[in-house]
């Protein structure tokens, strides 16, 4: 429903381009003119279009600025309908009074609903604001004494405004007041709280990074859109000099929506032309009344069909085939190495300490006992295998995890247990794996709205990138991180380089003493990686302490002052690059080395069957920047080959690819003779390749045994026989076999997940990190498992962290580096490759 982005084009024609302000006077002056020279009737009609412009206007603040959608602005209607009529009627209070009360007291119920209302989202929040409306209407027909019941109250008297009376003043009046709405949603839209409720609709999580409190802005939309329906209410009890309950049915709500859909949601005349519609529509109509309705609500869906952003965004995409735009290109220089990164002021930076983190999900302990330092001017560098519990300690450390115990501390300043927005306040930036730029602002508004910190002054305000110093500052910002585009572009039409050039400018924009980068070099190429390594450094060397979780060794050896190895939630080791890699204990966590008898216990017969899959020169990736390169794979039948890597090297990628989940670019893929590359997912499962998902992805809500029945959906025959075959295979799923599958250990669910694997009849079962996340005793008894699948010839292609482990498998097995193959060959050369070792920890 919402316009998640618009083009700069779009923005030009919607959001107050001074021929739009031209147009909108004369249309102002036009309708005050109807309304004093057309009879009475179609006064009431113009009024009425007033009305529902005023409460469009409204409700574009919470749908098209914050994506929060409600059904129950009928029921804010209603009560500044009934506070105007009660006011005039009972207390005999002048309508010039009562009015902007009616306006306060819709408002207050507005914040009262979006306190609690604003905690979910999506259907639970348009169902709440359905049951506000209900019960609206309901209080109103049980208070008799207050609002007269079913008979609703008689005789409200409209002012007097310039001589004129009824209908005729109202419709002044409300043309007025939605003119002057109009203008305050121009404003508001343009300035810094229309900027913050864009982003949070955009992202929430990287909102509260900055500083910004998601509910205060959404509660802040929820008053404003609430005040002005109770506004139109209040003009709408005159209008019609009486109100019942039945005038303020539920279907109203739904034409308040369609004129903020039909109109364009997010842009400024949207409204506008929608309560046009809407409101104009029932009267040309008119001649076919029986077939009224029918003729209405077809030519509604005619308009959503052919524009769905809108009138509005239809007439924003005429415009711009009929001309094109020309944007001012914005002088960039080239950063010099030495460029000093742009302060707002100079002050000592703080040093960060955790202290005992610990962090529990339902009994599993994701970290344990964390603590480490963070010093200034440094880069620290958090690294270890897949589970290790890097991400949650980045979590705790920004404040979207509240620790389970354990302490924190910027300087002298306990952080732990505050939210995000706090945290980001006191000093702490966060940049985050998927990038998270507000896609419907420009890189120079994502930049500026960072640097208030979360201060947004008043509703009104058009501080931000307007301001020329804080436009200053955020074009350096961006100078210093590397950006060479255009500063006005849409950060959604950016390229995955330069969103995350911009994303750090916009951390930076904070003025943070300490910044964590969450995989920052993800889907980056060898250059950009070398360009984003000086940009760490130069920031290091500017005072400030970085913290980056990365997955790229070479990257991480080659920037990290300190490094902190995690390894199954708990601090394995802390030290240089150096000290690092020649830690035993590291190596152990990563490539699962015991000695000389791990290695003896590596196969060495390989198995000597056909080729079964195949797979050449493949080439793939998730953007610009491919993620493979070029891999050539072989696997024989009835062998088992491991795909060894650090993460991120790609193997869950080339996983992907070869169960159809990914399209490749280039390349092929065939198995027994038949090409797979152009195949969809199912026909790959049909011709015998079967994925067996990294993370489980069990069917949490269905029994065992309906897993388990579900893997056999292409082959039904002998469905329960095999059923009793997968539970003699792994017995513990047996007493389990009618639980929820959402209720079962780690350990479970990835038996459940490959018996219903085994159940799609593969002739190549792909296994995606089997241990990620189990206990070490767990393990065992899982890859015991797939020893006997082995022994039957079962042929395997295995993702796993534990390499030695999968190396004791394994007959054959490839390590892949960046995208590359950089070895293969049995599973014994590879276990004395320095390549594996090269390949996970970046050592020599």
């Amino acid at each position: 429903m919402n316009q998640v982005s618009q083009s700069k084009g779009a923005v030009r024609l919607g959001l107050g381009s001074p021929g739009a302000l031209v147009w909108s006077v004369l249309g102002l002056i036009g309708a005050i003119t109807l309304a004093l020279s057309v009879n009475s009737y179609y006064v009431f009609v113009l009024a009425g279009i007033a009305l529902v412009a005023i409460v469009g206007i409204g409700l574009n603040v919470l749908l098209g600025l914050t994506g929060q959608v409600s059904f129950g602005h009928i029921g804010f209607y209603a009560l500044g309908a009934y506070t105007v009529a009660i006011l005039t009627t009972k207390l005999q209070l002048g309508f010039w009074l009562a009015w902007p009360v009616a306006a306060l007291v819709a408002g207050v119920f507005g914040v009262l609903l979006a306190l609690p209302a604003l905690r979910v989202r999506g259907p639970y929040l348009a169902m709440i604001t359905i049951a506000f409306s209900f019960i609206v209407q309901h209080l109103i027909i049980e208070l008799r004494d207050l609002t007269g019941g079913q008979n609703g109250i008689m005789g409200i008297t409209a002012p007097v405004v310039l001589g004129l009376q009824a209908e005729r003043a109202i419709a002044i009046v409300g043309l007025l007041t939605a003119a002057l709405v109009l203008a305050c949603y121009c404003w508001l839209s343009r300035g810094s709280w229309g900027a913050a409720m864009r982003a949070v609709r955009d992202s929430e999580t990287a909102a509260e990074s900055i500083g910004l409190n998601p509910l205060v802005i959404k509660t802040a939309a929820f008053a404003i859109s609430a005040a002005l329906a109770g506004l139109a209410g209040g003009l709408f009890a005159p209008l019609s000099t009486f109100v019942t309950p039945d005038t303020f049915g539920f279907m109203q709500s739904i034409l308040f929506v369609l004129v903020v859909v039909v109109g364009g949601s997010g842009s400024i005349m949207g409204p506008v032309i929608g309560a046009l519609i809407v409101g104009a529509l029932p009267e040309l109509l008119a001649s076919m009344e029986d077939y009224r309705l029918l003729f209405f609500g077809a030519l509604l869906l005619l308009v959503l069909w052919i524009a769905p952003d809108g009138v509005t965004g239809l007439l924003a995409k005429l415009a711009r085939r009929l001309r094109t735009v020309a944007t001012p290109d914005v002088p960039v220089s080239p950063a010099s190495p030495g460029a000093a990164l742009p302060q707002a002021g100079t002050r000592a930076r703080s040093c960060l300490r955790a202290d005992g983190l610990t962090m529990v999900f339902g009994g599993v302990r994701a970290v344990s006992g964390l603590g480490f330092e963070v010093p200034p001017a440094a880069i620290t560098s958090l690294i270890g295998p897949n589970g290790a519990g890097k991400t949650t300690a980045l979590n705790m450390l920004s404040g979207f995890y509240r620790p389970t115990s354990g302490s924190f501390m910027l300087g002298e300043v306990a952080l732990a247990g505050l939210p995000a927005f706090r945290i980001a306040r006191h000093g702490v930036a966060r940049t985050y794996q998927t990038s998270q730029l507000f896609g419907s602002l420009s890189v120079l508004d994502n930049v500026a709205l960072a640097c208030a910190r979360g201060r947004l002054g008043h509703p009104l305000s058009t501080a931000g990138a307007s301001d020329a110093a804080v436009r200053q500052r955020c074009l350096a910002l961006l100078d210093f991180c590397g950006y060479r585009g255009d500063p006005m572009s849409m950060s959604a039409d950016l390229a995955h380089v330069d969103r995350r050039l911009v994303e750090i400018a916009r951390a930076l924009a904070t003025e943070p003493d300490v910044l964590l980068l969450d995989e920052p070099a993800a889907g980056l190429s060898r250059e950009d990686k070398g360009m984003l390594a000086s940009l760490l450094q130069r920031i290091a060397d500017a005072g400030l302490s970085v913290v980056v979780v990365e997955h790229d060794m070479e990257l991480v050896m080659q920037i990290s002052a300190r490094i902190v190895v995690l390894d199954a939630g708990q601090r394995l080791a802390i030290g240089s690059p150096q000290q690092i890699q020649n830690d035993p204990a590291v190596r152990q966590a990563y490539l699962g080395e015991q000695g000389q008898a791990s290695i003896a216990a590596v196969r060495t017969a390989g198995a000597t069957g056909a080729e079964l899959l195949g797979v050449g020169q493949l080439v793939t990736g998730y953007g610009a920047e491919p993620v493979l390169h070029g891999i050539d794979l072989q696997v024989r039948s009835g062998e088992m080959v491991a795909l060894l890597g650090a993460n991120g090297a790609g193997k869950s990628t080339l996983m992907r690819a070869l169960a159809g989940l990914h399209r490749p670019l280039q390349g092929g893929i065939h198995v027994d003779g038949v090409n797979l590359t152009n195949l969809r997912a199912e026909q790959i499962v049909r011709h015998g390749v079967v994925l067996v998902p990294e993370g489980r992805q069990v069917f949490a809500e269905l029994t065992v045994a309906d897993n388990i029945r579900l893997g056999a959906f292409l082959y039904p025959q002998d469905v329960e026989a095999r059923l009793q075959q997968m539970l003699e295979r792994f017995p513990r799923l047996r007493e389990r076999l009618h639980q929820r599958a959402g209720l079962l250990s780690g350990g479970e669910q990835q038996m459940l997940a490959i018996a219903r694997g085994l159940m799609s009849r593969p002739r190549v079962l792909l296994l995606d990190e089997p241990s990620l996340g189990l206990a070490p005793k767990v393990i065992a008894e899982l890859f015991d498992a797939l020893d006997r699948l082995r022994q039957e010839n079962m042929t395997i292609v295995l993702v796993d962290q534990m390499a030695a482990l999968a190396l004791s498998l394994a007959d054959r097995a490839y390590v892949i580096e960046g995208g590359r193959v950089v070895a293969q060959g049995s599973a014994a050369e590879i276990a004395a490759n320095d390549a594996l070792a090269r390949a996970y920890l970046g050592a020599h």
